[in-house]
Order: structure tokens, then sequence, then C-alpha cells
């Protein structure tokens, strides 16, 4: 039985990183759900110490922390340059296509340009002002997608250091 705890706790540490980056994973709470495993029974790190109490719940505040700026860093920065919320959307269904066509940099390149089309079309911005908007929404994406990989990276680490 540890043997499959172990395995389904670096599953879930890898597909939660997968998940920072991938829209329709959740990734920290996944990540943070292979260190409740390894916590309920009981890994140990070379030492032979248990994980603490503390460590996961430090790492389940990063988590709910990550997750709801995630949501909220996006927007923010396309508001500051000046997008709409069809920069958003656009962003996110430019991404959903670039998964498909040269990941992952279809991901990065169809992202920002499914924002600035959508500023164009559904806004009538000018081209300019469609960019910046953006390179807004694109920065919020890297930035939320960045600070849930190093959370994620962290808590691969605990997994890997106490299985």
């Amino acid at each position: 039985m540890d043997v499959v705890i172990a395995i389904l706790a670096v599953l879930a540490g890898i597909v939660g990183i997968l998940g920072s980056i991938l829209p329709a994973l959740p990734g920290p709470p996944l990540s943070w759900l292979g260190m409740l495993l390894l916590y309920f029974w009981g890994g140990t790190d070379g030492k032979g110490e248990e994980m603490s109490l503390t460590v996961l719940l430090t790492m389940l505040g990063v988590t709910i922390v990550v997750s709801i700026l995630d949501y909220l860093v996006p927007s923010y920065f396309t508001k500051v340059t000046g997008g709409s919320k069809a920069a958003g959307r656009g962003a996110l269904i430019g991404m959903l296509v670039g998964i498909f066509i040269f990941p992952p940099w279809g991901m990065i390149v169809f992202s920002l340009l499914g924002a600035f089309l959508a500023e164009l079309i559904f806004k009538k911005k000018r081209s300019t002002e469609a960019l910046n908007a953006a390179l807004g929404s694109f920065i919020g994406f890297i930035f939320g997608t960045g600070m849930k990989l190093a959370a994620c990276g962290v808590m691969m680490y605990y997994i890997i250091v106490y299985l």
C-alpha cells in the first residue's frame, strides 16, 4: 500500500505541475493533495522525520492564495493596460487553441493573438490600444502561470523529500 500511496503522491505532484500550465486542471490543489497523501500515510524524509503539520498547512495557505490570485492577477493586468473582459476571454480561447497547435509555444502566441483580436473586433479599439491590452492580458497570464508553477514546484520538492 505504501508504494501505491507514493506513486499517487508523485502523480498528483506531476499532474499539479501540468495543471499550472493547462487551464482545465487545478494545479496547486492537485500538488497539495500529493503532500496530503504523504502526510496521512507517514511519508518521511532522509532522516526518518515525518512531514510536520506546519509544512502541510503552510502549503495549503500558499495553494489558496495562489489559486485566488490566479483569477485576479490576469484581469488586473488587463485593466491596467486598458483592456476589457473581451481581451481576457480572447486570451483564454487563444491559449486553448494553442494547446493543440504547436504546444507550448502555441499557447503563448495564440493567447496574445486572441486577446489582441478580441479587442480589435469586439471593442473596436485601434491596433496600438488592442496591442497594449493584449500585452497586459498576456503578462497577467504569464505571472499567474509562474506563481502556480513555483508553488507546485515547491510542493513537488516536498513530495520527493518525504517519499
